[in-house]
């Protein structure tokens, strides 16, 4: 596929890694020479500098072969403006990033097809929705749910407390006589696994574990996960994300959100109803102690600046809070965040990028997901009848190496994948792979 991505900013250029590793054939285009530059010399890609919003510049660049035209500059106006041009240049489909959430009512989106724009991404919305995801489950630092939580997966740090802790993947499914859930990736030190039967669990490992609604209790118990209920929420940061999250919890949980300017927070007040707003300076253990943070089940961090997230975080784990969000938008602080014991990281351009990624794969795809801690992708595949998957039990299919079935939803049964688990067609099978076994796993479900 030939794909073109208008800005080289950080999700541009996440999308040229991707698009890259699946062997497609990409253009970026960026005004900053020395950007590209860079990024020239680390993949095997096309980089042109121009104006993304320059008819001329688009015309040379040739946008009317692209398969997919990708829009992803800082700006929302020049967003829309350059899909709008590359639709009427002869680029086939065409994805814009905005910042608006009215864009994408469905009334408004119909607008937006008119203009040329097949497809909206809204990366503070997705955002959101990671956060509020991550609240659902204690002990867990990422939660990703499949065709109506009838899949579910799971990121979790394993300790040495953990039952599960210094076994081997097949000791650990031989503990249960069925098969309860399937532990489909490992990262170790930076390190993506793709575990086998012979791995062991490691102190400090996080790991990625398929299941369904029905074991996640087990999953838990498993891991050394102790349950508790969220009923306090604090917010630090009246970003989009910051009120979004607002919006969307204060009807289940007392939240109290604390937004440094003042302007800000006035406004916040009138819009949250059952909101407490605070305004003051998170960073200030005093103001946190005065607002009993001490008190609350879980803090989540959406400033506009990483580090103060990461400290923020680190301030609530001191005083004794069990459940830390921080969103971490500087993608080279998310391995820091990590190794220091941040719960969960939110970066809203992978979220954004793992979003549009799904537009580009040739198989049916229902969902793709990015992993924060990881290069790894987690997709959920549709078998298409006489595809190869559907031919053999999955211990015959050889499949790649560096891709693990977690489960299948089928119909409305959820099943977790063993050896024998046989593959039929219209299963929506979700599997673990790295960016090296996409193009081949692609092939055996098309």
């Amino acid at each position: 596929m030939r794909i073109f991505i208008a800005g080289a900013g950080e999700v541009g250029t996440h999308l040229a890694k991707m698009l890259c590793s699946a062997n497609h054939d990409v253009i970026l285009m960026d005004e900053d020479e020395e950007r590209l530059k860079q990024i020239d010399s680390h993949f095997d890609l096309m980089t042109i500098r121009g104006t993304i919003s320059s008819i001329e510049d688009l015309k040379e660049a040739n946008v009317k072969s692209c398969d997919l035209f990708i829009s992803v500059p800082p700006y929302q106006d020049m967003s829309i403006l350059s899909a709008i041009l590359a639709k009427k240049l002869g680029a086939k489909k065409t994805i814009a990033r905005v910042n608006n959430y009215e864009y994408l009512l469905p009334e408004n989106m119909e607008f937006f097809e008119q203009l040329g724009i097949d497809e909206l991404i809204y990366p503070e919305q997705l955002g959101t929705k990671e956060v509020v995801a991550s609240l659902k489950q204690v002990g867990t630092r990422q939660l990703f749910e499949f065709s109506g939580s009838k899949l579910v997966l799971f990121a979790l740090k394993v300790r040495d407390n953990a039952p599960i802790c210094d076994k081997t993947l097949a000791d650990i499914s031989g503990m249960y006589e069925k098969q309860e859930y399937n532990i489909v990736a490992i990262n170790r030190d930076g390190t993506t696994i793709i575990p086998r039967g012979k791995e062991t669990l490691q102190h400090n490992d996080l790991v990625y574990i398929i299941t369904n609604k029905s074991a996640v209790k087990q999953v838990m118990k498993d891991a050394g996960k102790k349950q508790f209920e969220i009923r306090n929420v604090m917010i630090l940061g009246g970003s989009r994300i910051g009120k979004k999250v607002a919006l969307q919890l204060e009807g289940q949980y007392n939240i109290k959100l604390i937004e440094i300017d003042k302007e800000k927070a006035a406004r916040l007040a009138d819009m949250l109803e059952n909101t407490l707003v605070i305004n003051g300076d998170g960073r200030n253990l005093e103001l946190l102690k005065d607002e009993g943070i001490h008190k609350m089940d879980a803090f989540v961090a959406v400033t506009g600046n990483s580090e103060v997230n990461i400290l923020a975080c680190q301030l609530a784990k001191k005083m004794g809070v069990k459940k830390t969000v921080a969103e971490v938008e500087n993608i080279d602080y998310i391995d820091l965040a990590e190794n220091i014991g941040i719960g969960t990281l939110i970066n809203k351009k992978l979220i954004a990028a793992s979003h549009i990624y799904r537009y580009t794969l040739r198989a049916h795809v229902s969902h793709v997901k990015c992993l924060t801690a990881t290069d790894a992708e987690v997709l959920e595949l549709i078998a298409q009848p006489d595809s190869k998957v559907t031919k053999s039990t999955l211990s015959n299919l050889s499949l790649p190496k560096d891709v693990n079935v977690g489960g299948i939803i089928r119909g409305e049964s959820a099943i977790i994948a063993t050896g024998d688990t046989q593959i039929l067609p219209n299963d929506k099978v979700v599997l673990f792979a790295m960016p090296s076994g996409i193009s081949k796993i692609e092939k055996m479900f098309s």
